[in-house]
Formats: C-alpha cells, structure tokens, sequence
C-alpha cells in the first residue's frame, strides 16, 4: 500500500490517522455538537476506536480514506475529513462513488477550516481518483450544507439513511 499522502493549507496539514490520535478523536465523536447531525447521539470510546481502524482499512482497501486534520503552526488537533465507500444502504443508493466527508472538534466551528481542508482533499482526489464524489447531509445542518455547496456539491435529492431524513450531494470530477 503506497503511503497515505500528507496535504498542506496555509493553515491546516491533513495527514494519516495514528493510534495516538485516539484520545482526540475520541474526544470530539463523544460530543453531542459533533454527533448532533451524523448518528444522532455521542459515540462511545469503542465505537471511537472500531471508526478509527475503519478509516486506516480504507485506505489499505480503496486507495483512499480519511486524514486527521490539524493546525499547521500548532498541531492541534481539528478534526477529520476524507472519503470513504460504507456500501450504504439507502434510498436512493449513492452508487459505487467516494463519499465525502467531514467533521470537526467544536473548538474548531467557524473558523473556516472545513471547507478549507475538503478543498484540499478534494483537489486531491481530482488528481489521482478523477471521479464524481457524492455525500449526505441532515438538511438541519446549514453549516455542513453552506461547506458543501461552496465546495462545488449540487444538491441531487432528498430522501433516508436508516430512519434519518437526508440530502444527497454529488460533485463531479473537472473535465482534463
């Protein structure tokens, strides 16, 4: 497996996840603000650690995955952002594409640094996946919205994910 590559804002480096990332990650999946919008309620340090070993498989399994992403000047952490294929079952299906994604620590809220760091992951995967990218969002969340829509995602339907109400994106790869 090629390594996971290392990307750079002015502000914000995104790389791989390491086992010492979990405190941090558990930490931030363990808040209700954060989990609000994605599951509904606070992830459990278990549930931390299952997603943690789940995001270093996807990279070994589809060339692709999730980064941690930090404050270049300082190392804090931000939180995470990346693709993944969860093989969702839901209506209507996303199909085979990368599945965007994107979460951050509550200090971390408005500050600009989501829509910063998926510019960077996705000017990534122009580069080496060249492919439409799609991703689902609660339509309670104006923010993740707002970030999506500046990042180039068109809103391509409404409808579930298990019993939650969700906005289907898609964003297709510039034409070379």
């Amino acid at each position: 497996m090629p390594p996971i590559p290392v990307l750079e804002t002015p502000r914000l480096t995104l790389r791989g996840h390491r086992r010492e990332d979990f405190a941090a990650v558990a930490a931030m999946w363990g808040d209700l603000e954060v989990a609000r919008h994605i599951s509904g309620k606070p992830s459990t340090a278990e549930e931390s650690w299952a997603r943690l070993l789940r995001y270093a498989g996807l990279w070994h399994f589809l060339g692709y995955g999730y980064w941690v992403v930090e404050e270049t000047g300082t190392g804090a952490f931000v939180g995470e952002v990346g693709f993944g294929n969860f093989k969702r079952e839901m209506e209507p299906p996303l199909g085979d594409f990368p599945e965007a994604g994107w979460v951050l620590s509550p200090a971390s809220h408005g500050k600009g640094y989501a829509t910063e760091a998926i510019g960077a992951a996705l000017d990534w995967a122009d580069r080496t996946l060249q492919t439409a990218i799609v991703c689902i969002l609660a339509p309670e969340n104006p923010a993740s919205i707002r970030v999506a829509e500046k990042s180039g995602f068109i809103k391509q339907g409404e409808g579930t994910y298990k019993t939650w109400p969700t906005w289907f994106y898609r964003r297709e790869a510039p034409t070379r």
